[in-house]
């Protein structure tokens, strides 16, 4: 299996490190995560999860959401980057960039919320958008 990288850790934390129920139980999914594989899309990346939680979110939801952006080394226009949650477990990480080829070093980056440096952590649940199962 592969590990995650330097920057995925760093989101993940990034986008799941909150104090509300639901996060509280990503982030504990997060610690115990195994990645199953990862595509370069030649714009950004795909990383895929394990499901064997033992932890899963009540009413297993399915849906995505993203509000952390990065400057990397190499992207004039940065990157942004999605979670999608299947049935209550995290599932997928994609990030992307805007109109530019992939960086070939991700170990340089700076990460920042999209709302500024303080994060809504109600609005970002609020804007959690619904995603059919992709199984």
């Amino acid at each position: 299996m592969e590990q995650l990288t330097k920057l995925e850790k760093a989101l993940l934390e990034k986008l799941l490190n909150e104090k509300s129920e639901t996060f509280q139980i990503l982030f504990k999914q997060y610690l115990a995560l195994q990645v199953v594989d990862r595509e370069y899309t030649g714009v950004g990346f795909w990383t895929n999860f394990s499901s064997g939680w033992t932890v899963k979110l009540s009413a297993s939801p399915s849906f995505w959401f993203g509000d952390v952006h990065a400057k990397i080394k190499g992207l004039e226009h940065g990157a942004a980057f999605e979670l999608l949650v299947e049935d209550g477990c995290l599932r997928m990480l994609e990030g992307y960039s805007y109109d530019e080829p992939w960086s070939d070093d991700t170990n340089t980056f700076h990460l920042y919320y999209e709302s500024g440096p303080e994060r809504n952590e109600d609005a970002v649940i609020r804007s959690f958008t619904p995603a059919k199962a992709l199984r």
